[in-house]
């Protein structure tokens, strides 16, 4: 009997995370020291970028420009009360950028891509495809790791800046309708933000990229069980991914912040 068929909880449930965090940081150094290894699989890079940025422009700016106005609706009123309507565009823009904006397109990225690449390597473990990259003298991890961990990576970041802009417009089209000119609303965004506020979230977004690329792999490569198997292994991609986004988010807060 192997430990994680054991009969006692305490047992599978120390052995578990122990495991996953031992698979995604050897995927993590291999993904590392694979990048500048050849065969450079570029024509794949660039088909994964296109699918982690181009694919998925319309769900990040649709989900923080929602975010930005929901952000003003409640910002707005309460400062217009206390006579502070000038910093609505500050306090607005800051949340978006350090905060909204990044994480907001990690989420959707993760719910979007990730559970893609797993379902996609999960589909090939399963079919034994993997095996036969092998037999053809192809590394899996050249082939299938490095071009998703690197176009998350550069992706993510474009993503996120774009989900600051549009984060910031929703917040300033709500605004307007509270009485605040845009002018103002700028003005404000001037005065209170600085260019870190704005690398700081935008550095984030590439910690956001490797997690997703890192845990979609990890559970894409150790799919077993046929076609439940690959829905556990998506399912369980977004939820990790998620959860690890909004566990480290706090940490690179703090440290940049």
């Amino acid at each position: 009997m192997s430990i994680a068929d054991s009969k006692h909880w305490w047992v599978r449930w120390t052995y578990s995370p122990l495991q996953f965090i031992g698979e995604i940081t050897i995927i993590l150094f291999e993904g590392l020291r694979r990048i500048f290894k050849r065969p450079f699989e570029i024509g794949e890079l660039l088909t994964q970028m296109l699918f982690v940025g181009m694919g998925s422009v319309p769900i990040v700016v649709l989900t923080t420009l929602a975010s930005g106005a929901v952000m003003s609706l409640y910002i707005a009123p309460l400062l217009l009360k206390v006579g502070a309507g000038s910093m609505v565009g500050g306090t607005v823009g800051l949340t978006v950028a350090r905060e909204l904006g990044p994480v907001v397109a990690g989420i959707m990225v993760a719910a979007r891509c990730g559970s893609s690449m797993a379902a996609q390597i999960g589909s090939m473990a399963v079919t034994e495809q993997i095996d036969a990259l092998r037999a053809l003298g192809v590394h899996p991890y050249n082939y299938l790791l490095v071009p998703r961990l690197l176009a998350s990576v550069l992706m993510l970041p474009m993503l996120g800046l774009i989900g600051v802009y549009s984060g910031i417009i929703g917040g300033m089209l709500v605004g307007t309708i509270h009485g605040i000119p845009m002018s103002t609303f700028l003005e404000s965004i001037e005065d209170m933000m600085d260019p870190w506020d704005f690398v700081g979230g935008i550095l984030k977004t590439m910690v956001f990229g490797v997690i997703v690329a890192i845990v979609a792999c990890q559970q894409g490569f150790r799919t077993e069980g046929g076609a439940v198997g690959v829905g556990k292994s998506t399912t369980d991609t977004v939820v990790i991914s998620m959860v690890m986004i909004y566990l480290i988010n706090y940490f690179l807060a703090a440290w940049f912040f």
